[in-house]
């Protein structure tokens, strides 16, 4: 007999919520554009996308979920067929996936074959083993990979192990994360190990510090926050982490979310700017509110009495006068110093600094002897003077 969980995940499939699509575009839109940023750097053997909860594929209504909507892009990308080596595991979907991948995409269409397993994440020594292997030589990554972490729920999901993959030049994650699982199971001693190996340095205190934060979304906010800071301490301080939150459909609550985390200031540059396409709701990014997408927003859209993304960029100009007042530097340079520690994408930095200049607080001038109708690019040869 299947237990509730089981029969829950089996409906799931069934048809494709509003989230879900979402959530496989952000993921399937990210990682192309992930793969061109690599070859700038290094041009590697293959390029990985390691799928560990890949589910089948499509849904009963039709609807692709990430997997295929992954293979439809790099099919869609010459260097990506031949570069781009798809590892996929699901213990229940495992065949059905494989089926459904090759009604598309018979084998020979990529140049790496693609692998379906079918073992149990969490039990398996065999994927850590797999996604720990020192894939580096002559000091360069040959495979540099995105892991995607989608379980239904949180057992499979070690911090320390998925550290080691992300310590490797190029390698990324995304975990989505049900946060309505993880908030309860902090208060319930028979999830204990799992939340150890989930937050493996601040399982303690986060226990303690996260019955201190009275509204809900701001102590969702402080799990996930804990949950990057986890591999910004393993890895000595060198990841960029953002999340991405999904409204509930039925409730004003959140229900998920899904963080990214790299040790590029380009990867963390672009998931941004992914982000910031698919979310719905404006946000001022506070400690608290991020990058959210609202599925009520969509089936009853109503009018914002404020423009809140208007705020947001008012709240970014104010930070950019304040640390650069007096500077002479260029607009690609504030971009690339400011942003490491914020939530703002490029284009919220490119609409902020043409504020100032409208509001006369900077002047900005062009040293590529070529007419601009703008007052402010994020590139080298535009030179800003804040004043």
């Amino acid at each position: 007999m299947l237990n509730s969980q089981n029969m829950t995940e089996k409906s799931f499939f069934k048809k494709q919520t509003l989230s879900s699509r979402v959530k496989a575009s952000i993921v399937s839109e990210y990682f192309p554009k992930y793969c061109k940023i690599i070859v700038k750097k290094h041009v590697p053997e293959r390029i990985g996308y390691f799928d560990l909860f890949a589910g089948p594929g499509r849904y009963e209504d039709g609807n692709m979920s990430t997997p295929l909507l992954i293979a439809k892009n790099c099919y869609n990308d010459n260097m990506l067929r031949q570069k781009v080596w798809m590892v996929f595991n699901d213990k229940e979907y495992s065949e059905q996936l494989k089926e459904n991948f090759l009604k598309l995409y018979p084998e020979g269409t990529f140049f790496y074959k693609p692998h379906f397993g079918h073992s149990v994440v969490g039990e398996s020594e065999a994927i850590n083993e797999f996604i720990t292997r020192n894939t580096m030589r002559n000091g360069m990554n040959e495979c540099p990979s995105v892991l995607f972490i989608d379980p239904f729920g949180y057992k499979g999901i070690d911090t320390s192990i998925l550290s080691q993959f992300l310590n490797y030049w190029g390698n990324e994650l995304f975990i989505f994360i049900n946060t309505k699982r993880i908030n309860p199971a902090l208060e319930n001693e028979k999830f204990e190990p799992l939340m150890r190996c989930l937050f493996p340095h601040s399982f303690d205190s986060l226990k303690v510090l996260v019955r201190n934060k009275t509204r809900v979304a701001e102590r969702l906010q402080f799990i996930i926050d804990n949950l990057g800071k986890e591999y910004d301490k393993i890895l000595g301080g060198n990841v960029y982490y953002t999340a991405f939150k999904f409204q509930e459909e039925d409730v004003e609550t959140t229900s998920h979310f899904i963080l990214h985390l790299t040790k590029s200031k380009r990867g963390f540059d672009l998931i941004k700017q992914i982000y910031n396409d698919f979310a719905n709701v404006g946000t001022i990014f506070d400690g608290v509110n991020t990058y959210t997408f609202d599925v009520k927003k969509i089936h009853n859209p109503v009018e914002d009495l404020f423009d809140i993304a208007s705020e947001n960029i008012d709240a970014l100009k104010d930070k950019l006068f304040a640390a650069y007042r007096g500077r002479r530097i260029s607009a690609l340079d504030v971009f690339e110093e400011h942003q490491k520690k914020e939530l703002y994408c490029r284009s919220h930095y490119t609409e902020a600094l043409r504020r100032l200049h409208s509001e006369g607080r900077l002047s900005s001038v062009y040293q590529d002897n070529k007419q601009h109708t703008v007052s402010v690019l994020l590139i080298k040869e535009c030179i800003l003077n804040f004043k």
